[in-house]
């Protein structure tokens, strides 16, 4: 069968070209700003891709058309898609159809931390001996894909609230139908799609009702919008966690930047971990994954032991390279809370060295304004900020800095950004980068710029 994938190259559309070569379909695609990790995996499977929407891709007609929700009417392809009458589906309906339906399905949905929690689960469950199938919106570096088919019965599932397609604007993760749901947490994002946060919140609600009674729910106990959604309705056990507090299970710091932290179920100590990441957040994202594969039936301290060796997913506080003592991060942090979270987390990190936060309001939501009164706070513990501001942004970047003062620059060409960073950084500092998307090469500018290869 021809699978013809329209938007192949984001981060979930390229898993899913990865499971459909796989299952041993003949997969192409089409998009247009491609750039890593997705290019390169899609390039190590051999899929080929047409660059932008002509409607010649089309032909011959393929069995099937994935389309990718960031395509729309109007779009080329799209109307010609539909002209001809071709066979079309959904990433996540196809996922669902395909892959899922005789899967004990492990969804990981929140606001933040999805990508991290769904990696370690699956590393979890990969030293287990479980050998988990898996659908991550990166590339853990501990498989180097963003997914796989793996062996029946466990498939971890990054549950994206995002939606669907053009012709369904449900949330993704309501295709899935998971048997286990880690809720991490619940904020105001995607601004494109949802007008407040009670609209996000009913989604999520959607997301629980789809949850069996024999299932189970992991739950950030601390999230005042997770408790509100579960007001609405639960038939399903749930299980919380936190940082502390009334929760089943919490996690306490050994480290100052938590790359060593304690696991207890009350006041009762479960196990220990050490492991390569740093910050709060994360060490809340390893035990919601502890969590999860407990669920599946792996003790928490096999779970705990595993985290030693877990490598997180590329574009999540990546080294990029160290140039004249610069060392520079790539991250993908782009909503207020993340970026608070990941500058804290490097700040703990590095004490009193200097952080250079580098960032690309990039996503839908920061693209219509929505965070501007709270971006400037998000970046407060950075010695210096630099803000990149597209042309096209729509909302004055530079008034949105000044909280800032003199630690904060606003510049609107790639090529000046890494000129004025290279200039400003010394040895000892840390220079992280924050985009969601390919930052028009920003990585591999400041690397030269510094004296270093991409």
């Amino acid at each position: 069968m021809r699978v013809h994938i329209l938007g192949i190259c984001g981060t979930f559309m390229g898993g899913i070209a990865a499971l459909a070569r796989e299952a041993g379909h003949e997969v192409t695609g089409s998009d247009r700003n491609v750039y890593p990790p997705m290019s390169t995996q899609l390039e190590t499977l051999g899929i080929r891709l047409t660059e932008g929407w002509d409607p010649g891709q089309l032909d011959p007609a393929p069995d099937v058309v994935i389309v990718g929700n960031a395509l729309s009417r109007g779009n080329p392809a799209i109307e010609a898609l539909l002209d001809r009458g071709l066979r079309y589906t959904s990433g996540p309906a196809w996922l669902a159809e395909q892959v899922l339906a005789d899967r004990w399905v492990i969804a990981v949905a929140g606001t933040h931390g999805k990508t991290t929690t769904a990696s370690a689960l699956a590393w979890i469950l990969e030293c287990a001996g479980l050998a988990p199938g898996f659908l991550i919106g990166g590339v853990p570096e501990n498989f180097g894909t963003s997914a796989r088919l793996g062996r029946a019965p466990f498939f971890v599932v990054e549950a994206d609230e995002y939606d669907t397609a053009f012709f369904d604007k449900r949330a993704k993760f309501v295709h899935y139908r998971p048997r286990t749901a880690i809720l991490n947490n619940l904020e105001f994002d995607h601004a494109d799609i949802y007008p407040d946060v009670g609209s996000i919140r009913r989604m999520f609600h959607q997301l629980v009702r789809t949850v069996p009674g024999h299932g189970r729910l992991i739950v950030n106990g601390a999230d005042p919008e997770l408790r509100t959604a579960l007001e609405l309705g639960v038939w399903t056990p749930v299980e919380r966690f936190a940082l502390s507090g009334d929760a089943d299970f919490t996690v306490h710091a050994l480290a100052p930047d938590w790359s060593e932290f304690d696991v207890r179920k009350g006041g009762a100590h479960v196990g220990r971990a050490r492991w390569g990441l740093i910050g709060a957040h994360n060490a809340l994202n390893a035990l919601a994954a502890v969590l999860g594969a407990r669920h599946a039936g792996v003790e928490p301290a096999a779970a705990l032991a595993a985290l030693a060796t877990f490598r997180n997913a590329r574009r999540r506080m990546e080294l990029r390279g160290t140039v004249r003592g610069v060392t520079v991060y790539d991250d993908f942090a782009h909503h207020p809370t993340a970026i608070a979270a990941t500058v804290g987390s490097l700040r703990q990190k590095v004490g009193t060295a200097r952080i250079l936060a580098v960032l690309e309001p990039r996503s839908a939501t920061m693209r219509l304004g929505v965070h501007r009164e709270t971006l400037a706070g998000s970046l407060a513990v950075a010695d210096r900020v630099f803000l990149f501001e597209p042309a096209d942004l729509g909302w004055d970047l530079r008034a949105a800095a000044r909280p800032l003062g003199e630690r904060g620059r606003v510049l609107s060409d790639v090529d000046a950004l890494a000129a004025a960073i290279a200039a400003e950084a010394h040895s000892g500092d840390s220079v992280l980068v924050m985009s969601n998307g390919g930052f028009g090469g920003l990585y591999g500018k400041l690397l030269a710029a510094l004296g270093g290869n991409a």
